[in-house]
């Protein structure tokens, strides 16, 4: 039986579509670290107080993830992609037009709700419009927007940003609003999903009933808790070990060069590579980089460093996005995305933790990168289990 011919218009349609609101929705997840030092000035806001505004924005992933791609199942994933849209640009408006630490608060979790839900049908839609070949690169393609969204808002801190805060939620905000009427003229449906609309899908078989679910939460757990411990804790790390502030912003920035080109040429190896080799380079990749980043002890190595982290620790995570569709039948396809992304989203929580009190504890710097590396393992193992198994 042969395969469907593929529409390239309307793979590339979707792509460039999708890839748009990954680069907003990258460039938004940073906006909060931009805007901080004026925030924390306009609401006289101690470290305590603007570790809640940012935690306000990654709890509300969670449940966005979770009950966007339960909804895309139901409702179809243009649909909910265009809500989640409109609901983390009205809220970035929002966080611009705060008047006091609650209503900030509240809008940083609502965007963080509208985020969490474009997720998995951003990964829905590119999946089911590339078709199975080509799934890989496509998600890969999209997903790299995400990095080097968050690499224009490191690009912005490189540069001195000075003005008034709230013109980095103003950016955040408006761009997602005015591609809004784009997303409704010209994204397409999924016709994978048009095509079982009508069925009625058992979600505690088809998620729970195969080993597949438990294997790829381990793996995006962990993964992704390596992942922000880089993010949120990395320029400080540096800080400490010597660098200055804006040394630190150049390596961020190439972690986050690091993660776009890695995100799109995993995607790439993934589809031209067995999975199992795809998988052993990625983490052998973030465990070498996270020897790297607790031993280099100058700029130029500290660079490299940082380039590598972010190519195979973000680059990986989109290998998860890629490979995370192959596992699930069409009608609960979202769903499941989604729920491994929310189980990844805990990791996300749960890692910046974890370095804060093993650093409060006397661990260094090179000690909470790599006390990582168990994690790391455990998803590697995980993520091999899995490809073990036949996909759904």
């Amino acid at each position: 039986m042969t395969s469907p011919a593929i529409d390239t218009s309307r793979v590339s349609i979707t792509i460039g579509l999708c890839f748009l609101v990954a680069l907003l929705e990258g460039l938004d997840l940073q906006a909060a670290g931009i805007a901080a030092p004026g925030m924390a000035s306009a609401f006289a806001l101690g470290k305590l107080q603007m570790g809640w505004v940012f935690s306000a924005g990654i709890l509300g992933l969670l449940p966005g993830a979770l009950v966007g791609g339960w909804l895309a199942d139901r409702f179809g994933r243009k649909r909910v992609l265009i809500a989640s849209v409109a609901l983390f640009g009205v809220f970035s408006l929002a966080t611009a037009h705060a008047w006091s630490l609650p209503s900030l608060l509240m809008a940083r979790l609502l965007t963080g709700v509208g985020l969490g839900a474009a997720l998995p049908n951003l990964i829905a839609l590119t999946s089911e419009a590339a078709g199975e070949r080509l799934r890989g690169s496509a998600v890969s393609l999209m997903y790299c927007g995400v990095p080097l969204g968050a690499a224009l808002a490191a690009g912005i801190g490189i540069a001195g940003y000075s003005g008034d805060w709230q013109r980095v939620f103003h950016v955040g905000g408006a761009g997602p609003l005015l591609i809004l009427p784009l997303l409704l003229r010209y994204l397409p449906e999924s016709n994978q999903f048009r095509a079982t609309a009508e069925a009625t899908p058992n979600l505690r078989r088809e998620l729970f009933g195969q080993g597949a679910t438990w294997l790829l939460w381990l793996s995006y757990f962990f993964t992704l808790m390596v992942v922000y411990i880089l993010i949120n804790w990395l320029p400080s790390l540096l800080v400490g070990q010597g660098f200055s502030s804006h040394d630190a912003s150049w390596v961020m920035f190439a972690l986050q060069i690091g993660a776009a080109i890695g995100t799109l040429a995993l995607g790439l190896l993934l589809e031209r590579l067995p999975a199992w080799a795809t998988a052993a380079l990625v983490y052998l990749g973030i465990l070498a980089a996270l020897a790297g980043l607790g031993l280099a002890n100058e700029l130029t190595g500290m660079l490299v460093a940082g380039f590598c982290a972010g190519f195979f620790a973000t680059g990986g995570q989109g290998v998860l996005y890629a490979l995370a569709p192959h596992f699930y039948p069409v009608r609960v396809r979202a769903t499941g995305v989604g729920a491994a992304v929310a189980v990844g989203r805990l990791g996300a929580m749960s890692g910046p933790l974890v370095a804060g009190q093993m650093l409060a504890l006397g661990a260094g710097s090179a000690g909470v990168l790599l006390a990582s590396a168990p994690g790391v393992v455990i998803a590697a193992l995980a993520l091999f289990r899995l490809i073990g198994r036949r996909p759904a």
